[in-house]
């Protein structure tokens, strides 16, 4: 069928039926609207009515209210001159005053001749009485009135009437669309019906007598609502009218202006001969449409005359080797690309299998089946190396070369020179996994590959290398200087090492080393081997000679227990070990040495011991120390820092305060313990006359930075008195920190705390010493104290350090009394305390107080200090 021909059909079968539909559609909807529209008007107008009747009432029940009172009291004359006035202004139409005395209406004033006829033939038993005020309809005959009485007494109740009109209940109702309003008494019986011609509604209204009910009964126009009906209906005839009208026209404009043109272009297409050399453009006339259909059909047949010219070109353009084959993989093109690349002519390649072509990719031909076989839709790549003139990498890209059907009908190949990548991509992983200064693995290559390189040896040896003397090259020579060194130290060790061994450098001045089942003894040589190449060598400069020690550590593990990772550590913690012990030395870790352990486990209790304060978990442990000789003492004692496991298992000091030392936290953990304990004695006010804490000072925080402010800090905040504070600082940090030491001692001296010598008589020139620190008590070394009943040259050194201290006003403590022979012995020189387990073992000082008081200890009672929470 034509394109006229379906353009009638269309017109009469869709479009004209179309329009018919519509038009009575939306008389339809029109008739709809206008009922709805009826059916809203009049509800609202209702709702509007009663509105305004209320608004009525409201208002006179607010006026009677308002005014009943005074009015009521005025006098006879007040009341003629009030009615007068009343008379005169315009709130005396159709509104009057009236007395309800004793059930009988009177005028509100002597001189009433009212002209509106209100009267009440019986009035109401329930308004006679009334003793709340009241309001609303009240019909006489076939008047009706707006009523307010309020009661003013028990007997008398003041009314105001107005009186409702026909003209005033007009003014109700919208003009035009309400005709009449009536008020009518009795309840409604009206049945409302919107399809009548003058539909009448009632609205019940608030009466004034409960028993006679009234409402309104409002008849409605009908008049607006037909002229809206009349405009609607010559709407929709005049929309019929149009839509044919148009159709009309339409179809005339359609056949001139598309049909016709559209006919001339086809025959245009016709005429087209896609085998020719040279095409003749077609012309689109008649609309914009055709015009560009000509013009896109001209353009698509210049792309197809120039499809084979642009493919080419931009095949022999391109940097990269593409060949074409089709479904055998036989070669169809060849750019010149690929021409160079393989050595080849175009004319000789074409029609070859592809795999005679890239001779050294002996899966291609099949990778090619493989591919076209799928269908796949992306390109797959792989990597290959070809080998002419010289050794390529190439990246293949194999796409699938499809019709217009989308089927397969060939092969695209395209080949990528990416050596030059491939050789920066291997220099990238030289500088991530390799030293650049000793071209050793780095701690990420070496850690990463001991895995692998542990992986079915029978055993392990991790040998970790600190260098000594390194930073008195780096610091006098300069940077370049040592790390001419470390290049050094680097080709020394590998000169003593075979394939068999891993080494790297971990970082700074440390090696490490990884070796495959060799025993302990093999394991050593080569270490003490390593060691002597590696002091072998001297570095020259400026006239000077440097050379460097070295510091071995070694931790072996046998299958199967063998962790790489675990076993770095354990030769780390061996190195510090070895370090301790002077230059280039060995040490072997040992899992039963408690000092290897106490390393290895340093940075988890260092972790321990920062979430201990942290969760305020730090237990405070008390050891008595006891008054020797006559008279009274001070009952002293000496707070002990614990830690508790998890497990319940409460730690001794050694296994934490070296690594709370090696990783710089004693100074928090000394002001936890001085917060604590001063705590804990402001808690204790009765303990306060005759008892002396002594709190321990860790070397860190003697003259620490805002340690003295701290001390000064809690002391103030507690209020407890510093005559029970005795602060124990060791011989050796009073010695290392001298002059800090000496400031922080005389400036808690001025606040009245006491200070004890700890550990006196191990260091070097103690005598010498002693006379400047500001000290109270002298502690005397455990080493000493003893052995005290057994040797005499311990004796001796105990006698004279007491001599000495008695001579200086210093009062002395000896330290680790174990037995009564080292009692007697202390009391026979003088000693005036004396601190171990003779006297007491450490106990938890929060046990103190009970175990006082149970051992019948006097504890004088004082009022308790109110104390601000820690």
């Amino acid at each position: 069928m034509r394109i006229g021909k379906k353009l009638i059909v269309f017109i009469i079968g869709f479009c004209l039926p179309a329009v018919i539909s519509v038009s009575y559609c939306l008389s339809m909807w029109f008739d709809h609207r206008v009922d709805t529209f009826k059916n809203s008007a009049i509800g609202i107008e209702l709702s509007t009515i009663k509105t305004h009747i209320e608004k009525d009432i409201n208002q006179l029940q607010l006026l009677a209210n308002v005014y009943a009172l005074p009015l009521s009291k005025l006098a006879t004359e007040e009341r003629k001159l009030l009615d007068e006035a009343w008379r005169d202004s315009q709130l005396a139409d159709h509104l009057s005053l009236f007395y309800l005395n004793n059930g009988e209406l009177q005028p509100f004033s002597p001189i009433y001749d009212d002209t509106m006829s209100f009267e009440f033939d019986t009035v109401p038993a329930q308004l006679k009485h009334a003793t709340q005020a009241q309001s609303g309809i009240y019909m006489l005959q076939d008047k009706s009135f707006i009523v307010s009485l309020v009661p003013v007494s028990e007997s008398r109740s003041i009314i105001l009437a107005r009186q409702l009109t026909p003209e005033y209940l007009s003014t109700y109702g919208l003009k035009g669309l309400v005709s009449r309003i009536n008020m009518v008494s009795g309840e409604s019986n009206l049945v409302y019906d919107v399809n009548s011609d003058n539909p009448i509604s009632s609205i019940k209204v608030p009466s004034l007598v409960f028993e006679s009910p009234i409402h309104l009964e409002v008849q409605f126009s009908e008049n607006a609502f037909n002229q809206v009906k009349l405009k609607y209906d010559l709407v929709t005839f005049s929309i019929v009218g149009v839509g044919l009208l148009i159709l009309i026209i339409g179809y005339i404009w359609l056949k001139l202006g598309l049909i016709r043109p559209f006919r001339k272009l086809m025959t245009q297409v016709a005429d087209i001969d896609p085998i020719a050399k040279t095409y003749t453009p077609l012309v689109g006339s008649g609309c914009s449409e055709l015009v560009i259909m000509a013009e896109r059909v001209n353009i698509l047949l210049a792309r197809i005359f120039q499809q084979k010219e642009r493919f080419k070109t931009t095949l022999e353009s391109i940097a990269e080797a593409v060949i074409l084959t089709d479904i055998g993989a036989k070669v169809v093109y060849l750019n010149p690309q690929a021409e160079q690349l393989l050595g080849v002519k175009s004319e000789s390649a074409i029609g070859t299998s592809v795999d005679s072509l890239v001779k050294t990719d002996k899966s291609i031909k099949d990778d090619l089946f493989e591919f076209m076989f799928s269908q796949a839709q992306q390109p797959v790549l792989s990597k290959l190396k070809l080998k002419t003139d010289k050794t390529r990498i190439l990246e293949r890209s194999i796409s699938n070369l499809l019709n217009h059907k989308r089927g397969v009908i060939g092969s695209v190949i395209v080949l990528r020179d990416i050596t030059r990548e491939e050789l920066l991509k291997r220099q990238l992983r030289q500088k991530a996994n390799f030293d650049s200064i000793t071209s050793l693995l780095n701690r990420r290559a070496f850690e990463e590959r001991l895995d692998k390189f542990s992986h079915d040896a029978q055993s392990i040896a991790i040998c970790y290398f600190d260098l000594e003397q390194f930073k008195l090259i780096n610091d006098s020579c300069g940077h370049s200087a040592g790390d001419t060194m470390l290049a050094m130290v680097a080709k020394a060790m590998q000169s003593c090492l075979s394939k068999d061994e891993m080494l790297a450098r971990l970082g700074g001045d440390e090696f490490g080393l990884a070796i495959r089942d060799h025993n302990a003894l093999e394991v050593a040589q080569l270490v003490k081997r390593i060691i002597s190449s590696v002091s072998m060598q001297v570095l020259r400069d400026n006239g000077c000679h440097y050379k460097v020690g070295v510091s071995a550590g070694v931790a072996i593990a046998r299958a199967p227990y063998i962790s790489p990772k675990e076993l770095l550590k354990d030769a780390d913690v061996a190195c510090i070990a070895a370090k301790r012990k002077g230059s280039n030395q060995v040490h072997f870790y040992d899992d039963n040495d408690k000092e290897s352990i106490y390393q290895r486990n340093a940075p988890m209790w260092a972790v321990r011991i920062g979430q201990a304060i942290e969760h305020n978990e730090l237990l405070l442990y008390y050891q008595p120390i006891k008054g020797m000789g006559p008279g009274e003492h001070k009952q002293r004692m000496e707070i002990l820092l614990r830690i508790q496991e998890p497990c319940g298992r409460i730690l001794s000091p050694a296994q934490f305060i070296e690594a709370a030392e090696r990783f710089k936290l004693m100074n928090d953990v000394d002001k936890e313990v001085i917060r604590k304990a001063f705590l804990w004695l402001s808690l204790h006010e009765e303990i306060w006359d005759d008892h002396c804490i002594s709190i321990n000072l860790s070397g860190n925080s003697l003259g620490a930075e805002g340690m003295v402010e701290y001390i000064a800090e809690q002391f103030k905040r507690f209020e407890i008195p510093s005559k029970c504070i005795c602060f124990e600082i060791t011989e050796t940090s009073a010695i290392q920190n001298r002059n800090r030491a000496m400031d922080m001692l005389n400036y808690l001296r001025k606040l009245g705390f006491s200070f004890a010598l700890d550990d006196f008589g191990t260091g070097f020139a103690s005598y010498g010493y002693l006379k400047e620190l500001p000290v109270d008590y002298v502690k005397i070394d455990g080493c000493f104290v003893k052995s005290l009943a057994t040797n005499a040259k311990d004796y001796a050194i105990v006698k004279s350090i007491h001599d000495v201290c008695d001579v200086m006003g210093i009062e002395t403590v000896a330290e680790f009394v174990e037995n009564q022979d080292i009692i007697d012995r202390l009391e026979g020189i003088g000693i005036n305390y004396a601190q171990g387990y003779a006297i007491g073992r450490p106990k938890p000082l929060e046990t103190y107080i009970e175990l006082r008081r149970s051992r019948g200890q006097p504890l004088q009672a004082k009022p308790a200090l109110e104390l601000i929470s820690a």
